[in-house]
């Protein structure tokens, strides 16, 4: 039996305050910034949904507790 992992990350936008160092952090270029703002007033960065290698640059650079989450989930 092959077990396929992804990666997915999580963005609490109404954590995010908008400084980007998420996006740019990212090695794949799947995090970007959105249009809408959040309850703050603050572009927020979103995951496109495919892509996430799981490496946490991401969420080492992100300046606010708690904004970003990578979780691993394993498909059969």
């Amino acid at each position: 039996m092959s077990t396929n992992k992804k990666n997915v990350v999580i963005i609490e936008p109404d954590e995010c305050k908008g400084c980007e160092r998420c996006v740019l952090a990212c090695p794949k270029s799947v995090l970007t910034m959105s249009t809408a703002l959040n309850k703050y007033g603050f572009p927020y960065a979103f995951y496109a949904g495919d892509g996430c290698i799981g490496c946490g640059g991401c969420f080492y650079s992100c300046p606010e507790p708690g904004a970003i989450t990578i979780i691993e989930e394993y498909e059969d």
